[in-house]
């Protein structure tokens, strides 16, 4: 049953991983092709977000295994030959138990390590990216809009770096509204910023008070073109970042180093060790649901609607104690209120499937209740 169950979740994993991280490539490739990136950045960028991807899909793709493995053993019989030989639902929950922490603990590496050093160092990156001023402006041919306000306009670039025939319009102040023409400029690189120096040329000023322009020629003239690109600074110590142990020895610190709150470091801190223990609850309980409808011609899927709602439910519990952990730093032991309620509804699913006269009683009592009204 175990390597029933691994091989079912390494194909749902993979199937639900390559949709989720196509449907980010698409977006991603959009905006960074349009910036002027290469094919290799956005590889680089696609690569690094897919540790979170994955983090995502592993709890679906445990139950996904875990009900379709369960599904087809029902199917064809082989949960009722299993019971009949003496197997009790505890023990056949046994390889589904260890099925759950195998997935855990491939789940803790994610949230402990591999997901915020990709995260730290996509961060990084895009840092880079939004500095490389070179590739957002030199583009030639086409009107560029590098900022709301703005817009910008190369005919021709030599091989020399030179810039031929110059358009910039700024129209950020809406009352002195300046366009800037020039049959020459380059992009210099001067204390930490860039700048457009532009040559031979001509600034023409329009003023909405009086609708008056001025216009002045120049010979060479520098514009800062630093501030249309956006400048976004690494913070390597921001929550999603930071390293587990450097969460639990001082919340404290990196809580004001992100102008965050304690309670927000806490829930991200006790949330990396919630998320595994998740992947163990949707095996389970995708199990145990599905054992309560014994066997059955036409399968078993009223237990697999259950089985989904019940899982459903148990995450609207995880968003409804975010709240209070959120506002209070003391409230952390409600994140794992969830995963206390997943092992406990497990336990009385699997209850109720080895004591099956329980759930004949609950129905004969039921029909009758119905006869009555």
């Amino acid at each position: 049953m175990l390597s029933q169950f691994m091989v079912l979740f390494g194909f749902f994993a993979l199937v639900l991983v390559s949709i989720f991280w196509i449907n980010k490539a698409v977006r991603m490739f959009d905006r960074l092709i349009s910036d002027g990136q290469s094919a290799w950045i956005f590889l680089e960028f696609t690569a690094l977000t897919l540790p979170g991807v994955i983090g995502v899909v592993l709890p679906i793709a445990a139950f996904a295994g875990a009900v379709y493995v369960t599904n087809r053993l029902s199917t064809e019989s082989e949960l009722t030959v299993m019971q009949a030989t003496g197997y009790s639902p505890w023990r056949m929950a046994r390889p589904v138990l260890f099925y759950g922490i195998i997935i855990a603990l491939m789940m803790s590496l994610l949230a402990h390590f591999l997901i915020p050093a990709s995260l730290q160092q996509l961060e990084m990156r895009k840092v880079d990216v939004s500095r490389n001023v070179t590739a957002k402006f030199l583009t030639e041919g086409e009107f560029l809009h590098p900022a709301s306000g703005v817009t910008f306009y190369i005919r021709d670039i030599t091989t020399e770096g030179e810039l031929r025939n110059v358009f910039l319009s700024d129209r950020r102040d809406a009352e002195n509204i300046v366009t800037y023409t020039s049959t020459r400029a380059y992009l210099v690189r001067e204390g930490g910023g860039t700048k457009l120096v532009m040559l031979d040329g001509l600034a023409q000023t329009l003023r909405r008070e009086g609708l008056r322009l001025f216009t002045t020629h120049f010979d060479d003239f520098s514009y800062d073109i630093s501030s249309l690109v956006t400048q976004d600074r690494a913070d390597p110590d921001a929550i999603g970042f930071a390293s587990t142990p450097v969460l639990l020895r001082t919340p404290e610190v990196v809580a004001e180093r992100n102008n965050a709150t304690i309670p927000m470091v806490l829930h991200e801190l006790h949330n990396r060790f919630t998320q595994p223990l998740m992947c163990i609850i949707a095996g389970l309980i995708g199990f145990a649901t599905l054992l309560l409808g014994g066997y059955s011609r036409f399968g078993i899927w009223r237990q697999i609607i259950t089985a989904f709602v019940l899982l459903v439910a148990i995450k609207m519990i995880e968003g409804a104690v975010a709240g209070p952990v959120l506002s209070s730093a003391s409230m952390w032991p409600l994140l794992y209120l969830p995963a206390l309620c997943g092992f406990v509804l497990s336990a009385v699913l699997l209850h109720l499937a080895a004591n099956p006269a329980i759930i004949r009683r609950l129905t004969l009592r039921n029909r009758r209740a119905e006869v009555v009204a």
